[in-house]
């Protein structure tokens, strides 16, 4: 007897799989801010929910980005790989540098920091080894590259997947049938690897709005109405620069390549969001990878190459953190930085970024670098010292913006390299 008459049985959990993802990760994102403002610090038993999900999104980030990464670089040419590497590097770095310089001129403007007054103040420091420039550029050659893997060094781990790449590309180009048919049988079981985490991506993001209701409900529950108090200005400075680069910079480069600006939004947005809740553009890589291929139409083998890169290097929204913060603590410790300084302050930070973890308030660390670049180092005791604890109170909270911005960057050098070399899948564009 045909049962077609029958109505199909629901699940209990029907009614949440089948709601659009990105509107559930809202409705989880509105509701932990409320139930965290309402209730107070004593939301934070619901941390180990937003814990369970940075854990899950990290669990998946090293195989995301080695094995998507080794297929990227294997998937192009050595010719052209050279161009798509060279393309995003100078990409990266003049962004990261206009990002700096933006956060300065907005710090100029609105003075975050003035009357403070902290000279005679006294606070607590902290130490912290601060490795040279040549120090983290040597790092990035790993000694073991599988001990990279294992630790999560993102930035290691990418140069040995790119070399490892390149060397499957050579293999599958040679003239000797036996090796390139060896370098096809490696390519074959590192794309079939890749396409088994994009699978385990999508069950992840499931679990996404939970963990989203949990991160924001801890955050606001701690933080209150006291990150909108006596820093509220470096907040507002902060944040005002963001939109600024986002809507000049990004907006003025992506419609300079005939790129809708507006539709790049709503294609970036699953990912623009959860980098905000998350604070970490490693963790929400393999979102933001989702976003390049679905909503933007990426090719693979350029976003596989320029993503996890991007996630380690360009930091955009970290750069503007850096410029506003370094004036903040100068102005409350009645230091004017000089010209020069403010150069400075934009040098360091951009090499600084190099080898900036993309994780929860890397930027906090990579700060003491700036600050002591200026002559401005945090020592027990001293005003900067009080100053930087200020700006660590609310760090969570600028932490959000300067995330989703350095992951919105990352997206939008994808698309523009993608267009320039004819890798952009303009029906997803309406073309």
């Amino acid at each position: 007897m045909s049962d077609s008459g029958v109505p199909k049985k629901r699940g209990a959990m029907d009614w949440y799989f089948k709601t659009n993802l990105l509107l559930r990760i809202l409705i989880g994102l509105v509701l932990g801010a409320v139930v965290g403002l309402i209730v107070g610090p004593k939301i934070v038993w619901v941390k180990p929910f937003g814990d369970l999900f940075v854990r899950l999104l990290k669990m998946i980030v090293m195989p995301v980005v080695f094995f998507t990464l080794v297929v990227g670089a294997a998937s192009i040419s050595p010719a052209r790989l050279g161009r798509v590497g060279v393309k995003i590097v100078i990409y990266y770095l003049l962004t990261s540098a206009l990002a700096v310089a933006i956060g300065l001129i907005f710090g100029n403007i609105f003075h975050p920091g003035a009357g403070l007054n902290l000279a005679a103040g006294k606070a607590a420091g902290r130490a912290l080894k601060q490795p040279s420039i040549v120090t983290t550029l040597l790092n990035i050659v790993p000694k073991n590259p599988f001990g990279a893997l294992a630790k999560g060094a993102v930035l290691p781990t990418i140069f040995f997947a790119i070399i490892f790449g390149i060397g499957i590309s050579y293999l599958m180009i040679s003239k000797d049938e036996r090796i390139r048919k060896a370098g096809e049988t490696v390519f074959h079981f590192f794309e079939g690897a890749a396409e088994v985490m994009y699978k385990v991506v999508r069950w992840v993001l499931e679990y996404a709005p939970i963990g989203v209701f949990a991160l924001l409900a801890v955050v606001f529950g701690k933080q209150g109405a006291k990150a909108f108090g006596p820093l509220g200005m470096v907040t507002l400075t902060v944040y005002i620069a963001l939109l600024v680069h986002l809507f000049v910079v990004y907006g003025g480069l992506l419609s300079a390549y005939k790129i809708n600006f507006f539709k790049f939004l709503s294609g970036a947005k699953e990912a623009m969001i959860t980098a905000f809740v998350t604070r970490s553009s490693s963790g929400t890589l393999p979102v933001t990878m989702r976003n390049a291929e679905e909503n933007l139409g990426v090719s693979r083998g350029i976003f596989s190459f320029t993503l996890p890169l991007g996630a380690t290097i360009n930091m955009d929204g970290t750069a503007i953190y850096q410029g506003v913060c370094a004036l903040f603590i100068a102005f409350a410790v009645g230091m004017h930085l000089t010209f020069a300084q403010q150069m400075t302050v934009i040098l360091t930070a951009v090499l600084a970024s190099i080898g900036t973890a993309g994780v929860p308030g890397a930027g906090a660390i990579m700060l003491l670098m700036v600050l002591n670049s200026v002559g401005l180092p945090v020592e027990a005791g001293t005003p900067v010292a009080m100053a930087y604890a200020m700006i660590l109170g609310i760090d969570a909270i600028l932490d959000m913006g300067r995330t989703s911005l350095n992951v919105t960057g990352d997206l939008t050098g994808t698309t523009i390299v993608a267009k320039t070399e004819k890798e952009l899948d303009l029906s997803k564009w309406g073309k």
